[in-house]
């Protein structure tokens, strides 16, 4: 994990500061950015992971669905019936009005299906080439893989590696790829990431984003900081930008020091500082989910005490949300997340010329935090417009009436 933390600094030192000056002074239109919008059929305002409740998605003015494709072979070279039943559900939403951005496989896909993403890149892009010709005429928009630099979506390549298993593939279905949109997303910044696709920015119709203020790391942040990061991109890349995932979780609170030596002491210690004495044994009683996500991204055992207890990682551990991880005047509530909407959706389509569109994350709270498996961690649970019963929360009715906005003032409506 810390190799991708380095190189993140370093490079961010070096290159955000000079971009986010040059970004302030950029022009108030973008040409590129509105033939962008006019291919697509005007600002994408899209939702990630929905379910198949058509009309409540479309109610809320929602164009756009966003979802991985599933890895199309079994090892023995057949199509898998998991791509199978992606094209299915890619014809349902087809059927019922929407349009589709769909992402590649991810690297670990590739290597559990025995193609080694580094070693034998000319097998990944031919099979991203074979999904691009299968899937036309059903998805609209594609997303080469999704946040390299992230170690559990990255190991075990290196951020080198990762750039050219994102450039190659573009590269590759260039020549075939028709009027498909092609693009490629960083989780926040990520200056180390854009730099080394500089070579292939020529291959891509947009640069994606994920954005995340107030809602991981144990400190605040500022809608300004959205901002600044998206026309630090723009500034950086000079391409269209997607803000491919967004939102802000809707529920959560911090732990007292009580309640946190009360979860500790459910794995045999009760404090930090105890569990350090011992981190393997801490390590070996924790939840198989937490366990092996600590290993996956930790390997090494003398940092796994800063990683559960000095990283955002503990937000997992102790399933909360600290006071100071939020963005002032937005509590982590039902109605701060709606407030977050009814705020940050106008803000980007009056001061964003060059963001071509917005996929929300994400339609639906989960039941279970899909990082460290625990059913009462706000962090990965709590993103929906809908609760885990479907039911539209305050969040659903903001979006609506923004993303509704939109549509009246681009004459889509």
């Amino acid at each position: 994990m810390e190799q991708y933390v380095i190189e993140q600094i370093k490079y961010g030192l070096r290159y955000v500061p000079s971009n986010l000056i040059r970004g302030s002074f950029m022009k108030k239109t973008a040409a590129d950015a509105d033939a962008f919008r006019k291919k697509a059929g005007g600002t994408i305002l899209g939702v990630c992971h929905p379910d198949d409740n058509f009309k409540q998605i479309s109610d809320a003015h929602i164009g756009w669905v966003r979802f991985d494709i599933s890895f199309p072979y079994e090892k023995d070279g057949r199509i898998s019936g998991s791509y199978s039943s992606f094209k299915e559900k890619c014809a349902r939403y087809k059927e019922n009005g929407f349009k589709i951005m769909a992402v590649t496989p991810y690297p670990n896909q590739f290597i559990s299906a025995g193609i080694d993403p580094v070693k034998q890149l000319e097998k990944v892009c031919a099979v991203t080439k074979f999904l691009i010709e299968d899937l036309r005429g059903l998805i609209d928009a594609v997303q080469i893989t999704n946040e390299m630099g992230i170690p559990r979506f990255t190991i075990p390549l290196s951020m080198d590696e990762a750039a050219r298993f994102i450039g190659a593939q573009a590269e590759a279905i260039s020549a075939v790829k028709g009027d498909l949109l092609v693009g490629y997303n960083s989780a926040g910044p990520q200056a180390d990431l854009h730099c080394k696709m500089k070579p292939y920015l020529k291959y891509f119709d947009y640069v994606g984003i994920d954005i995340y203020i107030g809602c991981f790391a144990n400190v605040g942040g500022f809608m300004w900081f959205f901002d600044a990061m998206l026309k630090y991109l723009r500034s950086f890349t000079g391409k269209p930008i997607l803000l491919q995932e967004f939102g802000y979780i809707g529920s959560g609170k911090a732990k007292t020091p009580q309640e946190k030596k009360e979860i500790l002491m459910r794995y045999g210690v009760s404090s930090p500082k105890e569990a350090k004495n011992n981190i393997s044994a801490f390590t070996e009683r924790l939840p198989e989910g937490i366990r092996k996500y600590a290993m996956l991204v930790c390997p090494d055992e003398s940092r796994r005490w800063e990683f559960f207890f000095k990283s955002e990682f503990s937000n997992h551990l102790f399933c909360e949300l600290p006071k100071r991880t939020k963005i002032p005047g937005y509590e982590h509530t039902p109605e701060g997340q709606a407030k977050f909407f009814a705020d940050i959706i106008p803000r980007f389509y009056k001061k964003m010329p060059f963001l071509c569109g917005e996929f929300i994350y994400c339609y639906a709270d989960g039941e279970r935090c899909y990082v460290c498996s625990q059913e009462d961690c706000p962090t990965e649970t709590k993103w929906g417009l809908v609760d885990v019963n479907g039911k539209e929360k305050p969040a659903y009715y903001a979006v609506q009436k923004a993303f509704g906005d939109i549509k009246k003032d681009e004459g889509t409506l």
